[in-house]
């Protein structure tokens, strides 16, 4: 059962996380139950992510109740926990346009609230920057805290730890909350567990300790060294928090953080502690407080609309698979095909399909957490031992791990298989997860051959592709969301590589496109022969190598070339421009017109307003054709839908 509101709402009050503060414990406790209720029925109108925002709502009103937000800055780590600070910080009445256009981001967003000092879309990123803030606080010689709550998940990924050596060597006062929700670093064990903590974190403690080793200092040094060990061991043991100490973090916890007579007494002891970084280990369950999502295997993580009382998810009619479940299914078949074929993934075993290939090849499957420039470099030592790496990764969360693709993988030659899940807009995700750069970003590097899929088809024939390739890394781009509807293969069957394909010909127009734009294409070409110009269509299939053939055909064979992607600008409509002009193609009035992404990032919305927004659509297309081809009069009467500049 859902917990019940009781009858005086204290939300309907709080306009400014500030009032928190005047509450006492009892009203706090109320506070976090209609909390929880509210985010429960928000989401279920609007999807998002529910589980984890559920186990902070205890946490975010202890928070918000002993540090003076926004003065004092609050980053929640990859911020999709963050929909009870949404609700708290002034934007309760918008949570239903949550992740839906002109609407809340589903993240925490600068120009969105005060309260978001800082936009965290991606993991691992908040210790980082609550020290950049922490130190420049004290350079301005302004009295503030800085708190990051981070996620055992987002532990894994270096940069946290990075940070965590920089704010331990700089003595910075810096608060990082642990919130252990998944794999527990330490379950918090009860009544003992609490007042140890609230012990250890309370002034006196603290001097004590600090007395203590100035007089241990002046003992000989083994004798200090020991009294050191000692002390560290007897902490440890009850609470495990070695670790941070070592990288210069004073401990708390593990405490439970559902408790508010613990949370509210010991964030009070951290922040009234002049000294730093401090470490907070809380203990919370993905999901609390609604049983749908707390039995849930991925507590449910992120979600669609959904019955609150039953939690029963709506479901989309679909007549056509989704791209990630395409690869999924191809991968598995070439793996039962070839054992040396091993699949690897940065913490996202679900949303890249390697769940279905690590439920049959449970051995040839490793998920390294979050952590993608080294699920890149162990990559590249599996393909060092004759191994197939394919590695699945976001083309967003690709990003991170750039200098591995560059120095371990295509320097050397390594046959790495990077599988980019999300390639192009992701919708209500927004920018922080919109694929827009992996072709500029790796049509850069030599020895890279780059595919991306027109169809759910091909994109079969591009698994088999990859897996056939051995003479260095390859990559396969595919989009967010369902294919197009078209007849699957059997099986795959390895592409020539650097070879496109022509679906339609035509004597005036050439639309040549490269990606999951080929069904827009395909429709503006229809558009324009009803108009009484014939169009040709092309699907380039590869950016690297290049199909020298196919565009010197449609080049010279045209008056007009357009190029579309769903890539931004420096991708494969600027290989293709570098080619023509070096070759001379663009000297005899061929009207070229590449089409990409525009320079600027848009906020959330759905898949295809935003193709519209950026004029990536069909009647984008048949425009441009169309004011290329000098036909101004009709092109200004096409509507594209809103400008995109």
């Amino acid at each position: 059962m859902t917990p019940s509101a009781p009858s005086t709402p204290l939300l309907d009050t709080i306009s400014d996380p500030a009032q928190l503060r005047d509450m006492s414990a009892t009203q706090l406790r109320q506070l976090a139950d209609e909390l929880r209720l509210e985010m429960i029925d928000a989401v279920s109108v609007t999807g998002g992510h529910l589980g984890a925002g559920l186990g902070v709502v205890e946490l975010t009103v202890a928070l918000h109740a002993i540090f003076d937000t926004p003065r004092d800055r609050l980053i929640w780590d990859v911020g999709h926990q963050a929909y009870p600070h949404k609700i708290l910080t002034g934007r309760r009445s918008r949570m239903r346009t949550l992740r839906k256009k002109d609407g809340l981001s589903g993240f925490t967003n600068r120009a969105e609230s005060p309260y978001d000092p800082f936009g965290t879309g991606h993991s691992s990123t908040s210790i980082s920057a609550a020290l950049g803030m922490a130190v420049g606080a004290r350079l301005n010689a302004e009295q503030r805290n800085c708190i990051a709550v981070i996620g055992d998940g987002a532990m894994s990924a270096g940069m946290a730890y990075e940070a965590m050596n920089n704010a331990g060597a700089m003595d910075a006062r810096l608060i990082v909350i642990l919130n252990d929700n998944d794999m527990s670093i330490a379950p918090p064990t009860g009544a003992m567990s609490a007042y140890l903590a609230k012990l250890v974190s309370s002034p006196a403690y603290r001097g004590l300790r600090e007395t203590g080793k100035k007089i241990a200092e002046k003992l000989p040094e083994f004798i200090f060294d020991k009294a050191r060990k000692t002390e560290e061991f007897a902490r440890g043991f009850w609470a495990g928090g070695t670790l941070f100490e070592e990288l210069g973090f004073y401990y708390v916890g593990p405490i439970d953080g559902h408790n508010l007579d613990h949370l509210l007494p010991i964030l009070k002891n951290v922040r009234d502690t002049e000294t730093g970084p401090i470490l907070v280990h809380v203990v919370t369950q993905k999901g609390k407080g609604y049983p749908p999502a707390e039995n849930a295997p991925d507590k449910y993580h992120g979600v669609s609309r959904f019955n609150v009382v039953t939690g029963a998810q709506a479901k989309t009619a679909s007549n056509a698979p989704s791209f990630t479940s395409v690869f999924s299914g191809a991968l598995i078949e070439e793996a039962r095909k070839d054992d040396r074929i091993v699949a690897v993934n940065a913490a996202m075993p679900a949303g890249t399909g390697l769940d279905r290939f690590g439920e049959i090849f449970p051995d040839r499957t490793f998920d390294v957490g979050i952590a993608e420039q080294h699920a890149v470099t162990f990559s590249a030592g599996l393909a060092c031992e004759g191994l197939k790496p394919f590695c699945a990764i976001y083309s967003t969360f690709l990003q991170r791990a750039y200098d591995q693709i560059v120095h371990d993988v295509a320097l050397q030659k390594l046959p790495v298989r990077f599988a980019i899940d999300r390639a192009g807009y992701v919708g209500a995700d927004g920018p922080t997860h919109a694929g827009n750069y992996d072709v500029a970003y790796l049509g850069a590097i030599p020895n890279m051959v780059l595919m991306a899929a027109g169809d759910e088809a091909d994109l079969v024939h591009m698994v088999s592709t990859a897996a056939a390739w051995d003479e260095g890394p390859i990559a396969l781009r595919y989009p967010r969301g369902e294919g197009v509807g078209v007849d699957m293969p059997a099986s795959g069957i390895p592409l020539d590589i650097g070879k496109g394909r022509i679906l339609r010909q035509g004597t005036s127009i050439a639309i040549l496109s490269y990606g999951a734009r080929l069904k827009e294409c395909l429709a503006a070409a229809e558009q324009l022969s009803t108009m009484g110009f014939s169009t040709s269509v092309a699907d380039a299939r590869f950016a690297k190598p290049l199909d020298e053939d196919l565009l010197r055909q449609l080049a010279k064979n045209h008056q007009v070339l357009l190029t579309v992607e769903e890539g931004a600008i420096g991708g494969f409509g600027s290989h293709a421009a570098t080619w023509l002009a070096q070759n001379g193609l663009l000297d005899n009035g061929l009207r070229f017109r590449p089409m990409h992404m525009p320079d600027r990032n848009f906020e959330q919305a759905s898949q295809d307003d935003l193709y519209a927004m950026a004029k990536l659509d069909r009647t984008a297309i048949l425009a441009t054709a169309l004011k290329a081809i000098g036909n101004e009069t009709e092109a200004s009467h096409i509507v594209s839908g809103p400008a995109a500049s």
